[in-house]
């Protein structure tokens, strides 16, 4: 074969069919290659115009197709999906190829295979990508880790069909091995957070403030406009207005009350709780759609007539609007600080090296939580890239404390009225823990202490303690 591809991606589904185009359109040459050879043949056939694509029936005809070093793209299932293309594709590859996986796999899984291809010579190159299909094809923000030296020459490719901010891509080396896949785990997890919080939003506005979902879509849109401006408010607004063309409902009264979800909310909490991070508020938007799922649960608690408080009080002291746009924006630097301080945590843990500013910087445009504020997170990590939490930034010190009088009247109405809002309330309660001079951790000290002999430390003298508890007197001796 005299034409070489540049990069080839294996896996055409969606996303894969349309990242091989984003190639092709920005003018290199992509090699193709599916399990079924039928899917290849009509992306040639519907999208054949859009650049040049180097279609391949087998494995071995797909490698032989592209130019040193290799770079494949691997677009398949997260899981044994995976570990099965690269164990087909690693034996037909040479020292200093490359296999990308571009899915939304689990960091310890790019670990474990980075390590493996490692010792054969190869690079594995875990790849966060996010914007979904559309940003798949247009633009989307993308999080590689693996070698350093891998990213000299997949890099430029990456950065060339990224989206772009003045001209900057969104897509920088995060890290080694699995930094790639962890960050784009922790945006998932922002991303429920996010998602939660603007659905606490809505449902305090239309069962407290008797608003419309047409009404409330157009909250959202003047929200958009400032400083909650983002991908998700602007969506929430769009799917409000939609009426359905079958009953002439609201959209959102037709659809089933049970949030699915994949499972990157889920690893992100597993993963804070193996660090010891508290992200709160991410852990319970993957609670609150794990509830939402328990439908034998809630029709139980109804049928039950499970009570609610006798008397709901109205909100007091404030526009509701107002109020919940404020408790909706530092919730939202709540869920964005833990985010940053996870990828931070890991980033010491397993020696990644990770620019935290970096990553406010390639998730401002292509992918789902791109917002106006990632900006002022980005300037906060260029003013200090050690900052222990986003909060005590200037800014979104400045912006939590102006907001936290209408945060906690949100709070309060909604457990007067009995409406479920744990994003709030979790961000409130982190706020609340962080700026407290004594927490009530030394009581449960005592407690470990008395039934484990766990020990405790004194305020006024170094050393390890444990009282006597049984003894007179309960002395106290060193540990």
């Amino acid at each position: 074969m005299s034409q070489k591809a540049q990069i080839g991606v294996t896996g055409l589904a969606v996303m894969g069919r349309n990242l091989a185009r984003n190639f092709a359109r920005h003018g290199h040459t992509v090699a193709l290659h599916n399990r079924s050879y039928g899917r290849t043949k009509e992306l040639v056939e519907e999208f054949g115009h859009e650049g040049t694509f180097l279609p391949a029936e087998t494995a071995e005809q797909f490698v032989a197709s592209l130019e040193r070093p290799r770079r494949v793209v691997i677009m398949v299932k997260a899981g044994p999906a995976t570990d099965a293309v690269i164990d087909e594709f690693a034996p037909l590859l040479e020292e200093g190829d490359m296999l990308i996986d571009a899915g939304n796999a689990h960091y310890a899984d790019t670990r474990r295979r980075e390590a493996a291809l490692k010792a054969k010579g190869l690079h594995f190159v875990g790849a966060g990508v996010s914007g979904g299909e559309e940003g798949a094809l247009h633009g989307p923000s993308i999080m590689p880790g693996g070698p350093k030296e891998s990213y000299e020459a997949l890099g430029p490719l990456l950065e060339d069909i990224a989206a772009k901010v003045d001209g900057e891509p969104c897509c920088v080396h995060v890290g080694p091995d699995g930094a790639g896949h962890f960050v784009k785990m922790v945006h998932n997890g922002i991303e429920y957070a996010d998602m939660q919080l603007i659905a606490e939003a809505y449902d305090l506005l239309r069962q407290v403030g008797g608003l419309s979902p047409e009404e409330i879509a157009g909250t959202f849109s003047e929200w958009n406009e400032g400083r909650l401006g983002s991908y998700l408010i602007e969506i929430t607004a769009e799917v409000l207005k939609q009426v359905d063309a079958a009953t002439g409902k609201p959209f959102v009264d037709i659809v089933v009350d049970r949030a699915e979800q994949k499972g990157t909310g889920r690893w992100t909490v597993q993963a804070a709780l193996d660090l010891g991070v508290p992200v709160s508020g991410i852990a319970e938007s993957v609670f609150a759609r794990a509830i939402s799922g328990g439908v034998q649960e809630r029709e139980a608690a109804v049928s039950a007539g499970l009570p609610g408080p006798s008397a709901g009080a109205d909100h007091v002291g404030g526009d509701l609007r107002a109020d919940v746009e404020q408790a909706l924006f530092a919730s939202k630097i709540v869920a964005y600080a833990q985010g940053f301080q996870q990828i931070q945590a890991a980033s010491k843990e397993y020696g990644w090296d990770i620019d935290p500013g970096a990553m406010a910087k390639i998730w401002r445009a292509g992918c789902i939580i791109r917002a106006k504020f990632l900006d002022f997170i980005k300037q906060a990590y260029d003013k200090n890239n050690e900052l222990p939490t986003l909060l005590v930034d200037q800014y979104f010190l400045d912006a939590v404390a102006g907001a936290q009088d209408a945060w906690r009247r949100v709070v309060v109405t909604a457990a007067q009225q009995g409406i479920p809002a744990p994003g709030f309330s979790s961000a409130l309660a982190y706020y609340d823990s962080l700026r407290a001079q004594r927490l009530p951790a030394a009581l449960i000290q005592g407690q470990r202490d008395f039934f484990g002999a766990h020990t405790y430390q004194r305020v006024d003298k170094p050393g390890s303690f444990h009282t006597l508890w049984a003894a007179e007197g309960r002395p106290e001796v060193d540990a």
